[in-house]
């Protein structure tokens, strides 16, 4: 009778094969002498144990993170996405609790470092989103035997009702101001687009003339301009799903379009075979793509110009009647400016979230909350008038 074989190992044509999987490693050996295969595959399933142990007992948030990401969050992401996604938790989690043992972190250490980011005045949306990430990272460190527990689960984000610099509006009078001030630029009216429209720069910068449905008053945003040192300037599909988008516009944006577009062919019949002709409506005075960030530096030297000729001009002045400096100014200004009017317009969420392309309805609330509070403010005014104005009625019938 042939002897029983050990748990884990199988002979096929004088040969044996040694398999088991020990704490998610798999492990397979192979060898003509069993008894040299036993003592390679124990030693095997040992530094598996040990290595588990190890990690279960050494590795910290900031390791783990780390790996996580690399084999396997920025697979299911996109590459313009990585960088952004990797800062966002390093100055959050990675700065606060990064070094801490991943054993060793509580539910009470994720809130207290989410209470030190409020002090130190970081955005309720990061908050939001490293928190997300967080919890996601941990449910892998779960999921191999490395904690016990996610202590994400009963955390909360503290609520701060400061505006980070990112979600800050421009006021009627200061998107005015800067406006005015365009009347000469090449860029003009790619600044009112943005204004009326609430497009993001790079949307501005992806879209072609074939997008714009200059009939039916619709622009169809399909691609996004983006950059890189490897690449150059390049284009690539919108940030989600749901940035793929039809939007309806005002006459008034087609009729800027028009005057645009009647720039544009002048400029590229004059200048002839130095034109690149690109397609692109966005584009530098040659004809060729223009750089993501062109828009933005050219905010911040504007402002920049703007406001030394106006603090010159407020010497003079008496400090009651100051000229008023333009804010921090950047192109996803005036895609908030846009979205604010819209909501306090009385416009519903979703159609706001819809024209913006966001992923979800949450991230339109989630950026627009203090805006949100100030509609449903108006809205309440408003029911409290309309109930005056009954009672008054009802009083006057009764008399």
């Amino acid at each position: 009778m042939a002897k029983a074989l050990p748990r884990g190992v199988r002979e096929k044509n004088g040969s044996y094969e040694a398999r088991a999987v020990v704490n998610g490693i798999r492990i397979n050996l192979y060898g003509t002498d069993l008894n040299e295969l036993m003592e390679e595959f124990e030693r095997a399933k040992e530094n598996a144990r040990d290595t588990l142990d190890y990690r279960k007992t050494r590795i910290t948030l900031n390791e783990w993170f780390e790996e996580w990401f690399s084999e396997v969050k920025q697979h299911r992401v996109k590459e313009t996405s990585i960088a952004p996604m990797k800062n966002n938790f390093k100055r959050t989690f990675g700065f606060y609790i990064g070094s801490m043992k991943l054993k060793d972190i509580k539910p009470l250490d994720v809130q207290r470092a989410l209470n030190a980011m409020e002090q130190n005045h970081v955005s309720h949306s990061a908050m939001r989103e490293a928190l997300g990430r967080l919890r996601e990272c941990l449910d892998f460190a779960l999921g191999n035997q490395l904690i016990k527990v996610n202590p994400c689960l009963i955390v909360e984000v503290p609520w701060t009702f400061k505006q980070s610099k990112e979600e800050i509006a421009l006021t009627q009078e200061e998107q005015d101001n800067f406006l005015s001030e365009m009347e000469d630029s090449w860029y003009k009216e790619m600044f009112y687009f943005m204004c009326l429209t609430g497009v993001r720069v790079g949307e501005l910068g992806g879209m072609k003339w074939s997008d714009i449905d200059f009939k039916n008053n619709l622009i169809n945003i399909k691609r996004t301009s983006l950059y890189s040192k490897d690449r150059g300037i390049y284009q690539d599909t919108p940030k989600t799903e749901q940035s793929k988008r039809s939007i309806s516009v005002p006459a008034k944006v087609m009729e800027l379009l028009r005057v645009y577009k009647k720039e544009y062919n002048t400029k590229r019949l004059a200048l002839g075979t130095a034109w690149t002709d690109t397609g692109f409506i966005l584009v530098q005075e040659n004809g060729k793509p223009m750089h993501p960030d062109t828009l933005t530096d050219y905010c911040s030297s504007f402002r920049t110009k703007y406001n030394n000729i106006i603090e010159k001009e407020n010497k003079d002045r008496p400090k009651t009647n100051k000229l008023p400096l333009l804010p921090h100014i950047n192109p996803h200004a005036f895609r908030h400016s846009q979205a604010s009017m819209l909501i306090l317009s009385g416009l519903d969420c979703a159609t706001v979230s819809k024209r913006l392309g966001h992923a979800n309805i949450s991230t339109t609330t989630n950026i627009y909350t203090h805006i949100l509070h100030e509609a449903d403010k108006k809205a309440s005014d408003k029911l409290e008038n309309i109930l005056l104005n009954q009672n008054k009625q009802k009083q006057v019938i009764l008399n």
